[in-house]
């Protein structure tokens, strides 16, 4: 008896050892990737140091040689980069220069660099084999048809949305999905929200968010739950975002779109889930945690079960009344 207690207590022991050291690896891993983050040291970061110092704040100063005075200005807000944003983005890796002309190296700037073409997203990663799997290609081509795209004669440009000093692609996954809402659905409203940035692009007058979306109940859960492209643009399985946005139009407005087995949301918000969770035909563990679907939660071996229950009773019934019959012959 005194043996066997002795061994319970090693095991227990053991167990609560495994699970300790087991907490402290998982914080040591998240630890370091806290520090890889903050501790990223670009190679060129000697030459962007050079443009953040007037770039990278909202006041500046240098020394006009011509007159030989120190001259202060502010710095326009749209050409503010936040240097701290910019080592998380990205384009981390790069130097200024790979994306602007090396004229910038020179102070003051020429005037004429303002009009100088800037590059986008397909000019670097189009028909490269390393971002393959983004499929730039089709992103591009299937941009070219969406609303946004049409409203300037040149083309809405990818920056209108996203920041090139900036942006980031938002890993869809079950840890971070809420993360990844607010991230995405922030890029659409920094300009239909922010009506200085909307006027840039057309001369209607101020949208209420709000008000439009009147007719959609729950709107506090439904904004922090879905992002706007899942019911603003065409699904498209082959690209990890939709980037058609459609008409208004043409946006889903009815509940079964989303509340159903088969649900928009499984082919573009949830299709970044890890497909271990669906284990024994349950769905829960990938949906039903931010949000309510119809059907989602059916489980295809009780489904099986109630099929042989239901023929079970039936020939248990037919034998009855076969029996019953010959009874009475």
């Amino acid at each position: 008896m005194l043996f066997k207690c002795r061994i319970i207590i090693l095991a227990a022991f053991i167990s609560v050892s495994t699970l300790a050291s087991a907490g402290i690896f998982r914080s040591k891993i998240e630890e370091n990737k806290t520090q890889d983050s903050t501790s990223f040291v670009s190679q060129f970061a000697e030459d962007n140091n050079r443009c953040f110092k007037c770039h990278g704040q909202a006041r500046y100063e240098y020394t006009n040689e011509t007159l030989g005075k120190q001259v202060k200005a502010l710095m326009c807000s749209e050409r503010i980069v936040n240097k701290e944003d910019f080592y998380k983005s990205n384009h981390k890796t790069f130097s200024c220069t790979d994306c602007h002309s090396e004229e910038y190296t020179k102070f003051p700037h020429s005037g004429d660099l303002r009009m100088e073409q800037k590059l986008i997203c397909i000019d670097c990663h189009g028909g490269d084999e390393k971002f393959a799997q983004y499929h730039f290609e089709e992103i591009e081509s299937e941009y070219k048809k969406s609303t946004h795209f049409k409203m300037e004669e040149d083309g809405f440009s990818c920056w209108k949305c996203h920041n090139p000093h900036s942006y980031k692609i938002s890993v869809r996954n079950s840890t971070n999905l809420k993360e990844t809402i607010a991230y995405d659905n922030a890029i659409c409203l920094n300009c239909h929200s922010n009506y200085s940035r909307f006027q840039l692009l057309s001369d209607k007058a101020e949208i209420n968010i709000i008000q439009k979306h009147d007719w959609l109940p729950n709107q506090t859960s439904h904004f922090a739950n879905v992002r706007c492209i899942e019911c603003h643009s065409q699904i498209n399985n082959n690209i990890p975002v939709s980037h058609l946005i459609k008409p208004k139009a043409e946006a889903v407005r009815h509940c079964n779109e989303c509340h159903s087995q088969n649900s928009i949301l499984m082919a573009s918000l949830y299709k970044f889930e890890s497909k271990e969770q669906r284990r024994d035909g349950f769905f829960n563990g990938i949906i039903l945690n931010a949000s309510y679907v119809i059907g989602a939660n059916r489980n295809e071996y009780l489904n099986l079960l109630s099929l042989v229950i239901f023929f079970g009773v039936v020939v248990v019934i037919i034998v009855h009344i076969v029996f019953r019959i010959r009874k009475k012959l």
